[in-house]
């Protein structure tokens, strides 16, 4: 079968990159976190190997299916690799944190987390416990309500419209409530119009 323009070959034998791969009889596919590229390598590489326990640490189903964790860029970065040169697990490993170590190196700032938005395929909660971990990261750890407080500011107009008065609450109560609000979003009990609820200024 002739590639896309001559060049690109979308025959199963082209795609799929481990084609005498089996997984273990009994084997059930776990379900990933997806990495898109933007955050930790390494805790990912550590998610993924924990959760692919079962198929017995062999280094052909670990490379064989660590695209099925991969999203976005970092997907796409997985598919123009020449996977010839990866004879084993830790080949695929270290080519992979090379390539997306700036993750590891970049330190947030308080700014920083005020700009990490909530993703449309994730819930609120989600959200929250994903922001959470980035403000983590912060070189300069916040007590609960200065988190909160940037927490806040990064959010969409409607649910810092609800969540304003949450100040004074803890981190967690505030996530709790924010996600009562996606449930009224959601039931048409609270209506989306952002334009009532003006983005808090920074």
């Amino acid at each position: 079968m002739k590639g896309l323009g001559g060049h690109v070959s979308v025959a199963y034998k082209d795609l799929c990159l481990f084609l005498d791969v089996q997984l273990p009889v009994g084997f059930k596919m776990p379900k990933f976190d997806l990495y898109d590229g933007y955050e930790d390598s390494v805790a990912h590489l550590r998610g993924f190997c924990s959760k692919m326990r079962g198929a017995g640490g062999k280094d052909e189903l670990l490379m064989a299916y660590f695209s099925y964790s991969l999203s976005g860029a970092a997907l796409e970065w997985y598919t123009r690799q020449d996977h010839s040169r990866w004879y084993t697990w830790d080949d695929l490993a270290q080519a992979f944190t090379r390539h997306f170590q700036y993750n590891i190196k970049i330190v947030l700032d308080r700014l920083s987390l005020t700009k990490i938005e909530k993703k449309p395929s994730e819930s609120f909660i989600e959200y929250g416990f994903r922001w959470r971990e980035q403000a983590a990261r912060v070189n300069s750890p916040m007590g609960e309500s200065k988190m909160v407080e940037s927490f806040l500011q990064a959010l969409e107009p409607i649910y810092f419209g609800y969540l304003i008065s949450a100040i004074g609450k803890s981190f967690n109560e505030v996530v709790k409530i924010g996600g009562m609000v996606e449930e009224g979003i959601k039931s048409s009990k609270i209506m989306s119009h952002q334009s009532n609820y003006p983005r808090h200024s920074e």
